[in-house]
């Protein structure tokens, strides 16, 4: 047991430090590269963020461990519309762009329904995972579209932190290929730790990938929502969960049932239907305002509670 705890520990230590890294690398490569604040924006803020996601289903389908894989993706969805959102909402009220939450907030919301409609006969199928991978390609598409349509009319872009007053693109580039392979290693870490706890504790693997390892591989979107929120920056915590949620659901899952097809255990149809609600009383508390405030991010909060009463 405890060798299985440090194991999930420790792969969720590396995990984040490493996954953390690599994204800084990426935004520096991507700037010192020349491209388009769009395409920083659009694709590697917010789909780096879920590099851990990636490597821990991805991993964990290739294990056989669908479970996880999918626990995986469903927990880390849920918990970015509800901890994630709500602990950044309840830090500072967040002002959210109508416009925003129209079109990448609707897509999200479709992208999520559509892989919880496939899954919801609690099989993964590689003709289903294929659909979600075009899916990604699609919305890849449409963001890049919207993004330019954006900064045509003068929309302000996505401007990050990512501390590169002297980006030197060789040793960013290592740098980066290192935090790479931390980062699967540090998934590898968490997924055997987590499968030998499933087991030697005696609780489902399904539980372990919607709360367990959802939570650790969420920590990113955590950590940049919160570092947002205290700069007052509320389209970079929206758009960091938008998404990351939208990569999630198509990439991710696509990714996992590719690699590893499988039959899913029957308490993952109530984390389904919860992660298609979080994500539609989430898009409705933004609407309503064109804000969160404290109480509605208390309500999220609320719902990251019943995530893990519906998984036990």
């Amino acid at each position: 047991m405890l060798t299985s705890l440090a194991l999930v520990v420790g792969g969720l230590a590396v995990l984040t430090l490493a996954a953390d890294r690599f994204v800084t690398a990426a935004i520096r490569l991507s700037r010192a590269w020349g491209l388009s604040p769009v395409v920083i924006g659009a694709l590697v803020v917010g789909f780096g963020t879920s590099a851990p996601e990636m490597m821990v289903s991805g991993l964990a389908g290739a294990r056989g461990e669908i479970d996880i894989a999918v626990g995986n993706v469903v927990g880390s969805n849920t918990v970015n519309l509800t901890l994630v959102l709500g602990s950044a909402a309840v830090l500072t009220p967040l002002a959210a762009r109508l416009a925003t939450i129209r079109r990448e907030g609707i897509l999200m919301l479709v992208a999520m329904a559509v892989s919880a409609a496939l899954l919801w006969d609690l099989r993964v199928q590689r003709w289903e995972a294929a659909v979600l991978a075009v899916g990604m390609v699609v919305a890849v598409a449409l963001l890049l579209h919207w993004a330019r349509r954006d900064a045509a009319t003068g929309e302000a872009p996505l401007e990050v932190d990512a501390g590169d007053a002297a980006v030197r693109p060789g040793i960013e580039a290592v740098v980066g290929a290192v935090a790479l392979g931390l980062t699967l290693g540090g998934a590898d870490l968490l997924v055997r730790g987590a499968s030998r706890l499933a087991e030697e504790a005696g609780i489902s693997s399904a539980f372990v990938g919607v709360v367990i390892v959802s939570l650790g591989t969420s920590l990113p979107e955590l950590a940049t929502a919160l570092a947002a929120a205290r700069r007052r920056q509320a389209d970079l915590v929206i758009g960091n969960v938008l998404g990351s949620n939208l990569f999630n659901a198509l990439a991710v899952m696509g990714v996992a049932g590719l690699v590893g097809p499988g039959s899913l255990a029957g308490s993952f149809r109530p984390a389904l239907a919860l992660m298609v609600a979080a994500a539609a009383v989430a898009g409705v508390l933004m609407a309503t305002g064109q804000r969160l405030v404290r109480w509605e991010g208390l309500v999220l909060l609320a719902m990251f509670l019943a995530l893990v009463v519906v998984a036990l």
